[in-house]
């Protein structure tokens, strides 16, 4: 062969290309977890005697055979010993950057501090085994983005931004010497920390709704009624128009996706149904003819077990007064959705009360007043996962949550016990989830 000046060039091309191909081969991280008993998300039984390898942050085997390890896998085995596990739990109504610290103390802290707080309680709130939460406000965008990322650790946000609020809304916190609101006003502290955007009129709703989705906002959250928790408006209040609520929906569904709305009273959630909205917030006030009418129309009730327990955050006077209202409607609530077949996720709305967190997983367990385990189980986890799928476009994670199933997340919890005898064990996670695993990645594992 005649050797040409091309000759030297040549052969690095094929060197490189080799190493490429070397490359291409290189090996991924696994997990193999075997002797399992599954609950898969969807049924209400279990799988048992199973074997599950996870490659990279997916779930790529389920058998009840030995698996074998592809060469290009390294794993980390875990004995199930015949355990149970269950998908990540799903909470369809956070406040992952309101729960640090109490609404006063947030009003006045420094911001800086208060990011820090919130990125403790999200580990935190990983740790009781919830790989993923639908937010209903507060500004969440940096701490999603910091857990994407990787810098800190926490679960899948799927972010709403600021709630929209019209003036003396639920979303105003604004003190009354800031009133009345000129041209010329500056926005108000929690305006300008994301917690709310106050508008007022057609205009206004959209612009602050594509200020959000800009921002990045999976879902839009609006504030269509009075609440428990906001000074100014009474429970009955009835907040923002028809033309108001629809411009916002208008405006989130030419971005792909939907509105969620806060509201309690039959003619708040009537007249948001008819606007186009497809999640109501909360509703224990509502009448057997609303929820029928939700059930016409599809539409998602998120609803929180709101009883007056030990797991209540502590109100005073007229805060107190409105508690008890909801709570009273709370058990007629569950009834009629159960009664009408209304599509039912599930939230704890926990916020400003950081002592009162680690009852996360109690506020799923104590519905047994309602549901069997098997019912909340699927409710928190594939159930959940569906009301995620209303973002379509943007949706953050465009994969499978909420089920133990070849293809999904690999967002996994092996438990000591059968909770879908004991739904109790889900009290207590720091005993009972003895590996938890989100995408992939194995944050707890007391498996010795």
């Amino acid at each position: 062969m005649k050797r040409t000046a091309a000759t030297p060039f040549l052969f690095c091309l094929l060197l490189l290309l080799g190493l490429n191909s070397v490359d291409s081969r290189a090996q991924q991280s696994g997990v193999l977890f075997t002797n399992v008993n599954i609950f898969d998300g969807e049924s209400h039984s279990l799988h048992e005697g199973r074997n599950v390898l996870v490659v990279g942050n997916k779930i790529h085997t389920i058998s009840r055979r030995a698996i074998s390890v592809p060469e290009d896998v390294t794993v980390t085995r875990i004995d199930g010993d015949g355990r149970t596990l269950i998908p990540g739990l799903i909470d369809a109504h956070a406040h992952a950057s309101l729960m640090s610290m109490p609404m006063q103390a947030a009003m006045i802290a420094d911001p800086g501090y208060i990011h820090i707080a919130n990125a403790v309680q999200a580990e935190k709130t990983l740790m009781r085994g919830f790989t993923t939460v639908r937010d209903a406000s507060g500004p969440v965008f940096g701490l999603k983005r910091a857990i994407d990322d990787g810098l800190i650790t926490g679960p899948r946000i799927y972010p709403a931004g600021a709630m929209i609020s019209q003036t003396a809304g639920h979303g105003d916190f604004r003190m009354p010497h800031e009133v009345p609101r000129t041209a010329f006003s500056p926005l108000s502290h929690t305006e300008t920390m994301g917690v709310s955007a106050i508008a007022d009129g057609v205009d206004e709703v959209t612009r602050r709704v594509r200020e959000q989705l800009m921002l990045g906002a999976s879902h839009i959250k609006l504030a269509g009624g009075g609440g428990v928790s906001s000074v100014y408006d009474p429970l009955d209040a009835i907040q923002y128009t028809y033309e108001e609520i629809r411009a916002a929906v208008v405006a989130a569904e030419n971005w792909g996706t939907y509105v969620m709305i806060h509201a309690y009273t039959p003619q708040a959630v009537q007249m948001a149904i008819k606007a186009g909205v497809k999640s109501i917030e909360h509703g224990q006030l509502l009448d057997e003819e609303t929820v029928i009418m939700m059930a016409e129309n599809d539409v998602w009730w998120s609803l929180q077990p709101f009883l007056d327990d030990e797991f209540s955050n502590p109100q005073t006077g007229v805060k107190r007064l409105k508690q008890i209202m909801v709570s009273q409607g709370t058990e007629r609530a569950f009834q009629l959705a159960k009664k009408h077949n209304v599509k039912v996720a599930w939230g704890t709305d926990m916020l400003f009360n950081p002592a009162g967190n680690r009852n996360q997983g109690a506020h799923l367990a104590k519905m047994v007043k309602w549901f069997t385990p098997a019912e909340l189980l699927v409710m928190a986890t594939s159930n959940n996962a569906q009301i995620l799928k209303l973002s379509g476009e943007r949706n953050p994670y465009p994969g499978e949550l909420g089920v133990v199933k070849e293809g999904a997340y690999a967002d996994l919890l092996l438990v000591q016990g059968n909770p879908l005898q004991d739904i109790d064990l889900i009290r207590d996670p720091d005993s009972n989830f003895v590996v938890i695993m989100k995408n992939g990645k194995i944050h707890k594992n007391t498996i010795q």
